[in-house]
């Protein structure tokens, strides 16, 4: 599987941080692999850095432009918005995991890493959620 097919979840970008260091040196392993994020990630992404990290501004913006080379970035639109919301609803998701879920069905991922969501649930018969942080040997980078 390519980088290109994996779409991360913004909670992975937010372990980079983590004292944990497993953790934050998976996150790092992950994104350094590349993959895909939305512009809804990378928003998620500072506002929690901001929030709960307690990230400076010029901190956020150094992660966010190494994310940016790593990553390709897809862009929302009115189809990632109906899409999400339609996710959302069948899935009884949040709204948020549903546009996350909708940009990386658009974007033609295969893979979405998140710890939030249930680890092998398999979305619309081609998207299947992995936890990078469940099991080094079953995150596939």
């Amino acid at each position: 599987m390519s980088a290109a097919e994996v779409f991360l979840d913004s909670n992975v970008l937010i372990y980079l941080f983590s004292t944990d260091t497993a953790k934050a040196q998976r996150a790092e392993s992950v994104i350094g692999s590349g993959g895909t994020v939305s512009v809804q990630v990378l928003n998620e992404f500072v506002s929690v850095g901001r929030r709960k990290v307690r990230l400076e501004f010029h901190e956020i913006r150094e992660t966010l432009r190494a994310i940016r080379a790593s990553c390709r970035v897809v862009p929302l639109g009115i189809e990632t918005h109906e899409l999400g919301v339609d996710i959302a609803e069948r899935y009884r998701l949040s709204v948020y995991d549903g546009m996350i879920i909708g940009a990386a069905l658009l974007a033609g991922c295969e893979v979405l890493y998140s710890e939030d969501l249930q680890h092998g649930q398999q979305i619309e018969g081609s998207l299947v959620i992995h936890n990078p942080f469940r099991d080094k040997g079953e995150a596939k980078v």
